[in-house]
């Protein structure tokens, strides 16, 4: 390609978004900004149309627009603001996109992902809880389009890298025994139990290895990360989920390990900085810098490992068994998940009736076929609104 990729940021000031920023600007020859989208950290996106001068940006709504339009137009910028899904499908889909990097959280990246996956982009998957929500739905689109769709995870994307060329063809086919998902166990790894029903916010954000958006470390504090990213990987892998083991890692250096059936594991190594997965699906199949300082194993010195406790971490449970069941479940996972995190943000229940959250709303609602997006969605809305009802009751 003689020309600079161009490429949207789906969530682009988030973690994943000033990572893969980052990247891009050390490859200046390589690639271009085409969109910048952003929520909630408007001055943020401001600050990154005027560094990088993209095509597009996204908004949330027509104000924002209107407000970021003129600050951009005041700067001498020709960047033209769009907002709403709409406006982040267009950047998604546009004829000129080489490359969309999926990093908005939640169930909101999954239409915009999804447009990209059916204009055929290369799609740089990192919000999980597309697959989570309408898996078959989101294969079927990425092989009736051609879409080239490359994990952005730290452990499906070291998954991919263990995996041989051909394992398409299925696990089994290509000699693969087990894939084996590391996890770092959070902060509340070696928390008395009877801690966890004190502790705060601010101490579930505090995740020892990687630094991630608010959301995505709770889940990573109660494992529902791990859980969701345990769904995620059946449907990039094409595996079952009993072949899909979780094990904890505390030193978050062996991103995953692929067992293979005849005795051999290999497993990605590297320091805990998203820009190694960026840079990885960025280039594929080449490699480019990331700006990731050389794994030091002297440093490291030591690799432990543990079974997870499913009674520290229930989330982990009911996700293996919402993977196990199928259909809508997963979607309504996610979606209480989602519910119940933000109201633990907001200090309204305590951490450990997230999983309670969760729970009851897969005992309370029917499960159904995830044969449309409008069933997703609709599974997705009603587990949402039964997760409220839940936080009105005080549980009851």
């Amino acid at each position: 390609m003689n020309r600079p990729q161009q490429i949207t940021v789906l969530g682009a000031t988030g973690s994943i978004g000033a990572s893969t920023l980052d990247v891009l600007a050390r490859h200046p020859e390589r690639y271009q900004v085409f969109a910048l989208t952003g929520f909630s950290r408007l001055a943020e996106l401001r600050t990154l149309c005027l560094r990088h001068n993209p095509r597009f940006a996204v908004v949330p709504d027509e104000r924002a627009a209107r407000n970021l339009q003129e600050a951009l137009r005041a700067a001498g910028l020709s960047t033209e603001v769009l907002h709403g899904e709409a406006g982040l499908c267009t950047v998604a889909a546009a004829p000129e996109v080489d490359a969309v990097m999926a990093a908005i959280v939640g169930a909101a990246g999954l239409r915009p992902t999804l447009a990209a996956v059916q204009a055929g982009k290369k799609v740089l998957l990192a919000n999980k809880e597309a697959l989570v929500m309408s898996g078959a739905l989101f294969m079927r689109a990425v092989q009736a389009s051609g879409a080239m769709l490359l994990p952005i995870d730290s452990e499906h994307n070291a998954i991919f890298q263990c995996l041989p060329s051909n394992y398409a063809r299925g696990l089994a086919a290509s000699g693969v025994r087990r894939i084996l998902l590391t996890a770092s166990g959070g902060p509340f790894r070696e928390t008395p139990l009877a801690a966890l029903d004190h502790v705060t916010p601010e101490q579930a954000c505090a995740h020892p290895n990687w630094t991630m958006g608010r959301k995505i470390s709770v889940d990573s504090a109660s494992m529902m990360n791990k859980g969701l990213e345990l769904i995620e990987a059946c449907w990039l892998f094409d595996a079952r989920p009993a072949q899909v083991e979780v094990l904890i890692h505390p030193q978050s250096v062996i991103h995953s390990l692929v067992d293979y059936v005849d005795g051999s594991v290999l497993a990605q190594l590297g320091n805990p900085d998203m820009r190694t997965p960026i840079a990885h699906a960025l280039a594929w199949p080449e490699r480019i810098d990331s700006g990731v300082a050389p794994l030091d194993l002297f440093s490291v010195a030591r690799l432990d490992f543990q079974e997870p406790d499913v009674e520290r971490f229930p989330c982990l449970r009911l996700a293996r068994q919402a993977a196990e069941a199928g259909g809508t479940v997963p979607a309504m996972l996610n979606a209480a998940n989602e519910v119940a995190v933000a109201a633990f943000l907001e200090r309204r229940v305590r951490f450990t009736e997230i999983a309670s959250i969760i729970d009851h709303v897969l005992n309370h609602e029917a499960s159904g076929t995830a044969d449309s997006l409008d069933c997703v969605l609709g599974a997705d809305a009603r587990a949402r609104a039964q997760a409220r009802r839940w936080l009105e009751r005080g549980g009851r």
